[in-house]
């Protein structure tokens, strides 16, 4: 056999071999979760590289069947298609993004001011472009800071106004703002802070395109009885998002019983997804692998 035609040989016999391992990764991942935990960018980067796909596919070897990206709306389109084709490919689902200019310091659609409203109705409309280049279907809506100038009642009333003119936008693309309350620690001032409250929007908003986005960090600084609050506040929870406190890393790092938590969303037959919205509790390699195996300790149900 000539040397050249022995070296082609070689090399698609050896192309021909890797097909089956690298079909093999994607579909036996090496963990198998029962809920849908949703990493971000940075998390694993030092495992992964600092490329975003890399990444991507990292979180699918692991197990990982969702993502998702605050940053998303800041991305260029061509990253965010590029994200779109691997997460297909790879069968990730994806979850919230950051759909507008959240108010942190002044009141915003508490206000009930037309020219503050017309500008998130705004953002909502271009969100809805994102949410389809990215085959998204939730992104988080902050209501902003309270108007201390207002009655409580005046300003509940200006902000379910304002999200019933966002659910119009969103109604007809099937898509659904996921409303998230924050704690007054990390967040002091703002309109929505606990889960009841949320849960009242929603039912005065009534529409399948405005739900809860339950931040079970958040809520337990800001109410703390997180099993009955996420019980009574089921039929409008669309959305979780995660973190131990103290510390805002990944459960086991705190105080939260993230086991008895994830078994009881998982019992209630929850399909969607659960953000890691939280930093890594050590730095490097080991600190992501150490992440990971927090992660299959609480999901052992």
């Amino acid at each position: 056999m000539l040397r050249r035609n022995f070296i082609n040989s070689i090399a698609v016999g050896s192309s021909i071999a890797a097909l089956p391992n690298e079909k093999f990764l994607q579909s036996n991942p090496k963990n198998n979760f029962n809920l849908n935990y949703a990493p971000h960018f940075g998390m694993f980067k030092n495992s992964a590289g600092k490329n975003l796909i890399d990444q991507l596919n990292f979180m699918a070897d692991e197990g990982f069947t969702a993502f998702e990206d605050n940053n998303l709306k800041k991305r260029n389109i061509s990253d965010q298609e590029k994200m779109a084709s691997t997460m297909a490919k790879r069968n990730i689902k994806m979850g919230v993004f950051v759909a507008h200019t959240i108010h942190w310091k002044e009141a915003n659609l508490a206000s009930g001011k037309k020219e503050k409203r017309n500008q998130f109705l705004k953002e909502i409309e271009e969100s809805v472009e994102v949410a389809k280049r990215i085959n998204a279907k939730w992104m988080t809506v902050v209501p902003g800071h309270r108007d201390l100038r207002l009655n409580i009642s005046y300003q509940q009333t200006n902000v379910i106004d304002s999200l019933k003119y966002a659910c119009d936008i969103l109604e007809p693309h099937g898509l659904v703002m996921v409303l998230e309350p924050l704690n007054f620690r990390d967040h002091p001032g703002l309109f929505l802070t606990e889960s009841p409250q949320a849960y009242e929007i929603c039912k005065a908003v009534n529409s399948k395109s405005c739900k809860i986005l339950f931040d079970i960090y958040h809520q337990q600084i800001q109410e703390g009885n997180l099993i009955p609050n996420i019980d009574s506040c089921w039929d409008e929870i669309s959305y979780f998002q995660i973190g131990d406190n103290p510390g805002r890393k990944e459960p086991t790092t705190g105080e939260i019983n993230y086991k008895n938590i994830f078994k009881f969303i998982h019992e209630k037959g929850f399909t969607g997804i659960l953000g890691m919205e939280h930093g890594n509790a050590l730095p490097g390699k080991n600190g992501e692998i150490k992440l990971i195996e927090a992660y299959k300790k609480v999901d052992n149900f």
